[in-house]
């Protein structure tokens, strides 16, 4: 009895719990949770290129420079209204006559358009029809024809006006239609300066008067 009493005495012994105040033993965690969490801004990771976005991408593929052929029938469509309008300069020729070596290159070409029967309204139906009305040519083509066939057109209403009042050659209504002969040569000419310059630059011009008329044609 003594001896079992004894070997119970001892395996409580064993088994005692441990003090209130005793330190627990730390309990092993898993790596990944002793590792500091970091802010997105402030991770360790590689960042990773974003791809750029559709919007920019599509506009820098959208980008492309006015090709060189549309530039020159640009060109040359504003010639048609510039060579009708040099007959509204004879007044500015007459008074200044050096104005007049200013387009002493543009004669052989001013002959070769006067030579050919009825060449101002051939000129203007290949113009209009073959060009504007034609959507193989791209916008920036048919909207420069465009404005050189509104403008050629526009410049018929002084010669109509001037047979329907008669003017005669003296007197205030000569002095009247001098005034506005020359008016028109100056505006059709800085017109052609300016369409001649922005269409070898590939730019658009708009010319008064003009642009609005022509872009509701199209």
């Amino acid at each position: 009895m003594a001896t079992a009493s004894a070997a119970l005495l001892r395996l409580s012994l064993l088994r005692r719990p441990p003090a209130p105040n005793a330190p627990s033993k730390p309990r092993h965690l898993p790596p990944s949770s002793l590792t500091p969490s970091l802010p997105p801004s402030l991770s360790l990771e590689p960042r990773r290129q974003r791809p750029p976005r559709p919007a920019a991408a599509a506009a820098r593929m959208s980008y492309s420079p006015t090709p060189a052929t549309d530039r020159l029938i640009s060109a040359a469509a504003y010639t048609l209204p510039f060579f009708n309008s040099l007959q509204y300069g004879r007044f500015l020729f007459l008074k200044y006559p050096s104005l007049s070596f200013l387009f002493d290159p543009l004669l052989p070409l001013l002959s070769l358009y006067k030579s050919v029967p009825y060449a101002s309204f051939v000129a203007f139906f290949a113009l209009y029809l073959g060009v504007v009305r034609n959507p193989s040519f791209s916008h920036y083509v048919r909207f420069n024809a465009m404005q050189a066939v509104t403008l050629d057109v526009l410049l018929v209403l002084p010669l109509l006006l001037q047979r329907i009042f008669n003017p005669g050659r003296a007197g205030l209504g000569f002095r009247v239609m001098v005034w506005g002969h020359n008016v028109v040569f100056v505006f059709s000419a800085l017109c052609f300066l300016y369409s001649l310059a922005s269409s070898i630059l590939g730019r658009t011009p708009y010319l008064p008067f003009v642009a609005d008329a022509a872009g509701r044609q199209l």
